[in-house]
This record gives structure tokens, C-alpha cells and sequence, in this order.
């Protein structure tokens, strides 16, 4: 795994939005150029950028504050999320002999332990491209009151990825977070207080990457490279097709990786593992249905070795128990009183850092499967899919390693598809949010559904 933080750091502190034009200009400028040399996406395309074109007017008109909800299956989408609004809904404007004011720009949040595995350079660049902080698993409230009042005041509208991370897959979508719809009931709620009669939207986007050819052989490679790094010695059926090769290899590796974990927590770390549901041997599906039980229990055991260090409850999915999790040791790691502390006193906040970024570990190794089911390409074997997975178990081998699992695996090139969806009113719900607080835990509940449904209607078959 990598590295531990040493020593303490000081608190990680609220970054507020600092939007600079020059620098907007220069990275879309470069943005084409950026795309395909540091990333496999050749293209960028939009369905209903229309949508967009009108919404933009009716904004800068004052009619209107909105909220583009954008899917998160790739850490490439604030970049295709540029591309679309810098470029190409400029583009359509034009094309509709519309004038839209310049720069056609969102402000967006994002997690304010991004830097801290992107860089420094990240954390430059994102206040200035209208970036605003908000720190996931706590009560940031500096943070959502800057947001809040970007939504109301600001000058672009606001964006964020409702299922809070990346999830690695075009084709399902992770439950949402919350934040989004209760955003959109305080908007309208300080719209109406300072007597503004604006209409609030919440703007659906779906993104979707395709290969534009499978690439078989560079996953083969890849494949075969990962088998090698844990140890697995495989062989070929010649019966089988190349795709059916690879399939059963995927599974038999991600079946290793998984006896290799789940050793290592029952040897080092004391752990006893549940017994599994029983399934029938005639099920077609059964080595798939294995696989994904085992999977529940390892992140499971993973998560409770992490939780009793930190003294933390084992409450709600995974995603809020690792939420919770990276906040407990974020408060261990950087501190708020470094300055004050004595000699001996700073050598044990370094040794607590220390210790809390280890147990992170654990944490971090459940986080990447968060969003992986045994049945994800079986459901549909094609090769996006297929290299999907398989990305996942390179980003989790190279971690175990010590490598970086947040650089680009390239398997071939892609194109990156952008959906605007219908958006959905606030303003049409927001009799039923005033009414009580009842109602408007409901309103709230109903609408991230809501934009659950809309985010799946959006993937392409």
C-alpha cells in the first residue's frame, strides 16, 4: 500500500471558490490537447445540449437558478463536464443563432481531500476554475454555506457529482447522496426570502465512455500482467473463445485476490469469516453469486478492522461507513494545534498520524469495491464492461503494490458521451417541502430518488 502521512499536518482548512477567467480560458484553451495526450478520449459528444443552450439563457436572463447533477464513473468527467460547457454548448448556441454571454461556466464542489492524492497543482487549479470545497463524512458547514450561497448569488450555476465518488461504472449508478436535493429546497428558500420569484432546477448529465473498438489484447495483456503480480498461474481452454478465456481469467483472478485478502485478515488481524448463503449447485450463475458474497463479507471485515481502531459505530452501507471512517482519521492526521504542541506532544500527533493513515488502509481497499457486483459482466459481456472491471482490479493491485492507482490506465482509445436529461423542478415541489419538517424530509427522500431514476435513464445500451 502506499505510504503513510508522516508527520501531522494541520488541519485541512475550507477553500473557497477564487474563479479567475485568465486561467479558465487558458485550460480550455488547452483542453483538446489535454485530453488526448493525458487521457484515451478522442471525442466528446452531447445529446440534448439544446437543453443547455436554452437553460443558460434563461439564466443569464435571471429567470432561472439551476444545478447540473452530473454522473461520476470516471476521474476524466470534470474534464469532459469542461469540455461540454466550454465548448460545446458555445458551439450549439451559435448554431441556433443564439448569443449566450461568455464564459458559458459552472461552479462545482468537490472533495476536500482531493489535492491531497491529486497535488498541489489541483488544489491551485480548482479554486480557480470556480471550484468550491466541501469536506464529505462531517457537518462542513462553511463549506455548504458557501455552496449555498453559489447557488443562489453566483455568478455561473453550480455542479457536483451526486454519488459523491467515482464508481468505474458507465453503466450503473451508485446510490445518491442527499446534499443535492436539499440544496435545491434551501435555494428556493432563500430565493423566496429575499423576494426573488427565480424557478430552481436540478439538470441531470449523464456520462458514458466507449471504446471505440473493444480491446481485447490490450486487456489481455493487462490481465495477464495483474495474474503474475498476485501469483496466479493460469491456463487456456481451447474450446474457448478469446472473450471466454478472459472472462473466466477475470474471475479466477478476482477469486484469488479475494482468498489472498481474506487470509489476510482471518491470519494477521484475527478476523473469523462468516459462513456464506448457501447456493444451489445447478445455478448457472453460482460462481458469480460466490464471488459478489464474498465480497460483501471481506469489505465487511475490512471495514470493522478499521472502524474498532477509530472507535467508530458500524452504522449505515459501506459508502457512509467509509465516509465516516476517512473523517475519524482525517481529525488524527491534521490537526488543529500544531503550533502549540511541545516537542514531545508533536512527536506523538506524527505517531498518531501515522498509525490513523495505516488503518485508513483498510478503509481505502472496501472504497474501490464499493460499487462492484459479481454479475456486472455477465449481465452484458462487452468489452466496455469487461475493461471496466478490470481496471478496478488494477487500481486495487497496483495500491496493494505501492503503485499509484490514480494515474490513467490506457486499454485504447475512447469516446466520452454527455446526456442532459429533463430537468427537474423545485420550484414544482416546493409547496410539499414548506409544509412541515416531515414533509420536507420526503421531499427531499423523493427527490434524490427521483434523480437516481433520471441518472439511469441516461445510460446508452
Amino acid at each position: 500500500m502506499p505510504p503513510s502521512v508522516r508527520p501531522a499536518q494541520p488541519a485541512l482548512s475550507f477553500v473557497p471558490q477564487q474563479f479567475n477567467s485568465g486561467v479558465t480560458g487558458f485550460v480550455q484553451t488547452l483542453l483538446p490537447l489535454w485530453l488526448r495526450s493525458q487521457t484515451s478520449i478522442t471525442k466528446v459528444e452531447a445529446r440534448n445540449a439544446e437543453r443547455l443552450v436554452d437553460l443558460y439563457q434563461r439564466f443569464q436572463a435571471g429567470k432561472l437558478r439551476f444545478f447540473l447533477a452530473f454522473r461520476h464513473p470516471s476521474t476524466d468527467d470534470p474534464l469532459c463536464m469542461s469540455y461540454l460547457l466550454g465548448r460545446i454548448v458555445p458551439r450549439v448556441a451559435r448554431q441556433q443563432g443564439m448569443r449566450l454571454r461568455s464564459p458559458v461556466h459552472s461552479y462545482f464542489l468537490y472533495d476536500r481531500g482531493i489535492p491531497l492524492w491529486a497535488g498541489a497543482g489541483v488544489g491551485w487549479l480548482f479554486p480557480r476554475m470556480g471550484g468550491s470545497s466541501i469536506v464529505r463524512g462531517k457537518l462542513d458547514r462553511q463549506g455548504l454555506r458557501a455552496a449555498r450561497n453559489l447557488f443562489v448569488n453566483g455568478e455561473f450555476p453550480i455542479a457536483a457529482a451526486p454519488e459523491g465518488g467515482t464508481n468505474d461504472h458507465s453503466e450503473l449508478v451508485s446510490p445518491l447522496e442527499p446534499g443535492i436535493a436539499q440544496m435545491g429546497f434551501w435555494c428556493m428558500e432563500d430565493l423566496l426570502s429575499a423576494g426573488r420569484i427565480e424557478q430552481v432546477l436540478i439538470v441531470p448529465v449523464g456520462i458514458q465512455y466507449r471504446y471505440w473498438q473493444a480491446p481485447w489484447q490490450r486487456m489481455a495483456e493487462v490481465l495477464s500482467q495483474l495474474e503474475q503480480d498476485a501469483g496466479l498461474v493460469v491456463s487456456a481452454d481451447p474450446a474457448s473463445s478469446v472473450e471466454e478465456n478472459l472472462y473466466r481469467r477475470l474471475l479466477d483472478l478476482a477469486e484469488h485476490l479475494l482468498g489472498l485478502l481474506e487470509d489476510f485478515y482471518t491470519r494477521f488481524y484475527g478476523q473469523t469469516l462468516p459462513e456464506l448463503p448457501a447456493f444451489s449447485e445447478a445455478d448457472q450463475d453460482r460462481q458469480n453469486l460466490l464471488l459478489e458474497a464474498r465480497l460483501q463479507r471481506l469489505m465487511a471485515i475490512a471495514l470493522g478492522v478499521s472502524e474498532a481502531y477509530f472507535g467508530v459505530k458500524p452504522n449505515g452501507c459501506f459508502v457512509d461507513r467509509c465516509r465516516r471512517l476517512e473523517q475519524a482519521a482525517w481529525d488524527r492526521m491534521f490537526r488543529d494545534n500544531l503550533e502549540q504542541m511541545s516537542a514531545v506532544e508533536r512527536g506523538l500527533a506524527d505517531w498518531l498520524a501515522e498509525e490513523a493513515s495505516l488503518f485508513l488502509g483498510h478503509m481505502r481497499l472496501v472504497e474501490r469495491f464499493t460499487a462492484v457486483s459479481g454479475r456486472y459482466v455477465l449481465e452484458k459481456p462487452t468489452g466496455d464492461r469487461f475493461a471496466e472491471v478490470l481496471v478496478i482490479l488494477w487500481k486495487v493491485t497496483t495500491w496493494l503494490k505501492g503503485g499509484n492507482p490514480y494515474q490513467t490506465l490506457k486499454l485504447g482509445k475512447r469516446r466520452a458521451t454527455m446526456t442532459i436529461g429533463e430537468p427537474l423542478s423545485i420550484s414544482d415541489r416546493w409547496p410539499t417541502y414548506q409544509r412541515d419538517r416531515r414533509s420536507a424530509k420526503q421531499a427531499v427522500t423523493d427527490l434524490t430518488q427521483d434523480l437516481q431514476t433520471a441518472l439511469k435513464s441516461l445510460i446508452i445500451s
